[in-house]
């Protein structure tokens, strides 16, 4: 059997139970997927049952399908975090050591001051915050005064919220950009996020203006070794930002779940040999972050009825991998991340069905993976991961 086009779908945040060490992160009874279904009395996934989800855990509503139509497991993240960059990172193979630099109490006076000289306006918040609360709280100073709002959470992130008709969205990624220049070191956060919204006090939205600036990987992940080779890297979704464009061949910047299906039906419908990386948010950002069980439910639902129209367009020699990079248990007091295993479920035509794949030691497992199945992984050099190319193909 050939494989020439593996799609990567990231469902953000959909975590299927805690890890070993989750008590160290705060994390203990976090089950994203598991607690969600209980809380809303079942899940209706019948097309993720199809592939074998309910075979990875117990999942009231979705059942331990007899003969899965993909192959299934879990796996572990190795990496000592539980954030997106970290989470993808590993997805493509390279494990952090070393978790970014998160900040409880809020950024030191250093950054903040160096900020402040630098974009010439004094700031407000400067504290861990929900993105939609903070606005609330203090979108009316903020009109008031010019100043805007920088805020953080459990991840590693400098967060800058920002009127559209108090600080124009130009400025404001300019606010970020400098922002980046400052943060190094051992402030070197993960993402500094433009948060643009609009509206009045009580009625405040943030808009899709958002926009990430990350730190580059500091070494090759398995996207610069397979665009080297000469294959394709589509990213679509947020994927561009997490790999700050390092091994991107082309990218669609899709700000929903649905346009992110669509840009994926856009490249799939194409004859590109390579990969398509796509990553769904709106789990994560619209209703994890913000302990919305049933929008959650909402979304997963929704994602699930989409999946035909994906498998419709899949090639004989294409191969789907549906993961996630973390978790973000909605129904857990938290509004952050959870420390959680992520589901593995593995789909193509002319693969072998039902194959139990276990608990995988490491996320990085897709990445030994995909390049095996393109016939790179003598070129993997310090990657992580094993392989589970012969437990699928006949």
């Amino acid at each position: 059997m050939t494989v020439s086009r593996i799609t990567i779908l990231v469902m953000d945040s959909v975590g299927v139970g805690e890890l070993p060490d989750a008590k160290r992160f705060g994390d203990e009874g976090s089950n994203t997927l598991a607690n969600i279904a209980k809380a809303v009395g079942g899940l209706d996934l019948p097309n993720l049952a199809d592939m074998g989800l309910g075979r990875i855990i117990e999942i009231e509503g979705v059942p331990p399908v007899a003969e899965p139509l993909g192959n299934f497991g879990k796996m572990a993240e190795k990496a000592a975090g539980k954030d997106t960059m970290t989470g993808h990172w590993e997805i493509a193979g390279l494990i952090l050591d070393k978790p970014f630099p998160v900040y409880p109490n809020g950024f030191p006076e250093d950054i903040i001051n160096s900020f402040e000289k630098a974009v010439g306006r004094r700031v407000l918040g400067n504290k861990p915050a929900s993105g939609t609360v903070i606005i609330e709280e203090l979108g009316e100073e903020h009109i008031k005064t010019g100043r805007p709002i920088v805020y953080t959470s459990a991840d590693s992130v400098f967060q800058i919220a920002a009127h559209e008709d108090v600080i124009s969205v130009h400025e404001l990624y300019s606010m970020c950009e400098k922002a980046r220049s400052i943060l190094k070191g051992g402030h070197a956060v993960g993402r500094v996020i433009a948060r643009p919204f609009i509206g009045s006090p009580g009625s405040f939205k943030r808009t899709e203006k958002r926009r990430d600036y990350t730190l580059e990987p500091a070494s090759d992940t398995m996207l610069d070794i397979i665009k080297e080779a000469g294959f394709s890297v589509l990213a679509v979704g947020k994927i561009e930002d997490i790999f700050s464009c390092k091994g991107i061949t082309e990218s669609i910047h899709a700000t929903n779940n649905r346009a992110c299906i669509d840009a994926t039906l856009q490249f799939l419908r194409r004859d590109d040999k390579g990969l398509i990386f796509v990553n769904c948010s709106d789990f994560d950002s619209l209703y994890g972050h913000r302990n919305n069980v049933q929008g959650y439910a909402n979304a997963l639902e929704e994602f699930d009825s989409w999946l035909p129209e994906l498998i419709e367009v899949l090639r004989g020699d294409d191969l789907l991998i549906i993961t996630a990079d973390h978790g973000c248990d909605p129904t857990t007091q938290s509004t952050d991340h959870s420390r959680e295993y992520v589901p593995l479920l593995v789909y193509g035509e002319e693969l072998r069905k039902g194959i139990d794949l276990g608990i995988r030691d490491t996320f990085a497992d897709i990445s030994a993976s995909v390049l095996d199945l393109l016939g790179l992984d003598g070129k993997k050099g310090n990657l992580s991961g094993t392989s589970f190319l012969k437990e699928i193909i006949p």
